[in-house]
C-alpha cells in the first residue's frame, strides 16, 4: 500500500507509463476499512434512536482484499465521506444491512462475496483505479476517478430505460459491502466517473451521493422537473442534501425557501446566493402537538410565512427528506398542482399528511431515490464544470469515522462531511491549479462553519 500511495502522491498526469506503473503493482491482501460487525447487530437494543452512538459500532478493521470480477474495478481510495445511510448502518434501522448482503449474497456466486460477517460502509469515494475486470475497456489502473453508487445488474428490461429501475438496484456501500469509507474499494466499473481536476481528494469525494439525489429528485424528468421561475421550499437547506439543491435552484432560475435551524446555517445559505431563509427553531414551528397529533396551525403559520417571503406565491416544489416531522407540512404548504419530491425519512419513515389537500389540490408526491447512471454523470459535470460546488465543512481521519457519523447524526455538522482515506492530508489531488483558483471561494465556503 505504501508503494502505491507514494505513486499517487507523485502527482504525474495520467499516462501509458503511470497506467503500467499501477497495473504493475501488487495488490495488498488486506486493507483497512470502517465496518459494522454482524454478531454486533443487537448493541443499541432497546435504546432510543437519537441515543444510539456510531462511534460504538463503526471499526477501522483489517478485511481481506476481494476479487475482481468481470465488469469490476478495484480503486485505491485517498478519500470518502459520509452520508446519512452510513449512520443507519451504523445504529442498525431501520434494520441491520446484514439482510441486505445474505440476499445479495444469494444471486450469483460473484454476488456470494458480498455476504461476510463484517460490512464495509460508504457510498462515495474518490481515488485511483488499481485493478480492472474482465469486459472493462474504458477505464485502466492509474485513473483518476470518483464513484456513484448505483449498483444494478440490467439483466432484466425493467431497468434498460431508467437503470434506478432495475429490479436488482442496490446503493453500494450500504446494500452492498466493500464500501468507499475504506483503503480500497470495490465497484462496478459503470460506477466510476472521471475526478474533478480543480478539487482535491476530500472535496471531490463530498458531492457524490447527495449531489445525484439532489439533481434527479430537482431537475431530472424523473423528479419533479424543475423549471425557471419555480419556488422550491428545501428542507434543510444547508445540509448534504439540502446545499446541492440549494444550488441547483438558484443555478436553474429557480427561487430556493431555503428552511433551516440556525443563524449560522442561515447564514450559509445566504452566502451561496439564496435569499428567503426560514430559521425554523427561532420561529418555534412544531408541526406535532404530540408523538401522535400533528398541528395544522402550524402548518399554515408557515404557509403563510413563505407567502409573505415569496410575494405570495405558494412552493411550486417541496424537496423532502426529513420525513414523518415535516411532510405533512409539506402537502400543506405545496401550491395547488404542485409536486412534494420525497427522497428520505430522516425523522422518521412512517409519514402521515390530511389527503384531502393533496388530491384535492391536485398535488403529485415523487419517490426519488439516488439517480441514473446518465443522472449521476450529469451532475458530475456540472461540479467538474465549476457550476455547481462541494459543500464539505470538516474532514476527519480514517480512524475517526465513528465520530464523523455521530456529528452528522446529531446534526452537528454542515454540508458534507469527508474522511482521508489513504491522503495523508487535505489539499492533495489538485491537477487544475487555475481552474480552482476562479472557484477558491465557493470552493471553501462550508469550510470551518
Amino acid at each position: 500500500m505504501k508503494d502505491i500511495l507514494e505513486a499517487i502522491l507523485a502527482q504525474t498526469p495520467p499516462s501509458p507509463e503511470r497506467r503500467a506503473e499501477f497495473a504493475a503493482f501488487a495488490v495488498p491482501e488486506f486493507y483497512r476499512g470502517v465496518v459494522v460487525r454482524r454478531d454486533e447487530t443487537g448493541m443499541f437494543d432497546g435504546v432510543p434512536s437519537q441515543d444510539k452512538d456510531p462511534r460504538r459500532s463503526l471499526h477501522v478493521d483489517e478485511v481481506p482484499t476481494p476479487e475482481v470480477g468481470p465488469g469490476e474495478a478495484l480503486v485505491a481510495v485517498m478519500a470518502s465521506s459520509v452520508n446519512y445511510n452510513t449512520v443507519w448502518t451504523s445504529i442498525f434501522e431501520p434494520m441491520s444491512t446484514f439482510g441486505f448482503l445474505e440476499r445479495y449474497g444469494r444471486t450469483s456466486p460473484l454476488a456470494s462475496r458480498h455476504d461476510q460477517p463484517y460490512h464495509v460502509v460508504g457510498s462515495d469515494l474518490a481515488g485511483v483505479v488499481l485493478r480492472t475486470g474482465a469486459g472493462v475497456h474504458v477505464w485502466s489502473p492509474g485513473d483518476e476517478v470518483v464513484a456513484h453508487c448505483l449498483s444494478v445488474e440490467l439483466e432484466r428490461a425493467d431497468g434498460h430505460n431508467d437503470t434506478m429501475l432495475d429490479p436488482e438496484q442496490r446503493i453500494w456501500g450500504f446494500e452492498t459491502n466493500f464500501g468507499g469509507l475504506a483503503e480500497l474499494a470495490l465497484v462496478k466499473a459503470n460506477q466510476l466517473m472521471p475526478k474533478p481536476g480543480h478539487l482535491t481528494w476530500a472535496e471531490a469525494a463530498a458531492p457524490g451521493l447527495v449531489n445525484s439525489t439532489a439533481y434527479r429528485q430537482l431537475v431530472s424528468a424523473n423528479g419533479a422537473r424543475m423549471k425557471q421561475g419555480d419556488v422550491v421550499l428545501v428542507w434543510g437547506a444547508s445540509g448534504g442534501l439540502g446545499s446541492y439543491a440549494t444550488q441547483l435552484a438558484l443555478r436553474g432560475g429557480a427561487i430556493p425557501v431555503c428552511v433551516v435551524s440556525s443563524p449560522t446555517k442561515a447564514a450559509i445559505c445566504r452566502s451561496l446566493g439564496a435569499e428567503l431563509v426560514i430559521d425554523r427553531a427561532a420561529e418555534d414551528y412544531r408541526f406535532w402537538s404530540d408523538e401522535r397529533t400533528q398541528n395544522p396551525r402550524e402548518w399554515k403559520r408557515l404557509g403563510q410565512r413563505i407567502r409573505e417571503l415569496t410575494g405570495g406565491d405558494d412552493p411550486d416544489i417541496v424537496l423532502e427528506h426529513p420525513g414523518r416531522e415535516t411532510f405533512g407540512a409539506s402537502v400543506y404548504v405545496t401550491r395547488r398542482g404542485g409536486t412534494i419530491a420525497t427522497c428520505a425519512s430522516t425523522s422518521g419513515f412512517l409519514h402521515e399528511y390530511d389527503n384531502r389537500y393533496l388530491w384535492m389540490n391536485l398535488k403529485r408526491v415523487v419517490g426519488s431515490h439516488f439517480a441514473n447512471y446518465r443522472e449521476a454523470w450529469e451532475a458530475n459535470r456540472l461540479i467538474a464544470r465549476g457550476m455547481i460546488h462541494p459543500t464539505l465543512s470538516r474532514v476527519y481521519p480514517l480512524n475517526e469515522t465513528g465520530q464523523a457519523a455521530h456529528d452528522v447524526h446529531r446534526n452537528m455538522h454542515q454540508g458534507k462531511v469527508g474522511v482521508l482515506c489513504l491522503a495523508p492530508s487535505e489539499g492533495l489531488g489538485v491537477r487544475d491549479e487555475e481552474f480552482r483558483a476562479r472557484h477558491l471561494t465557493a470552493i471553501n465556503r462550508f469550510r470551518g462553519v
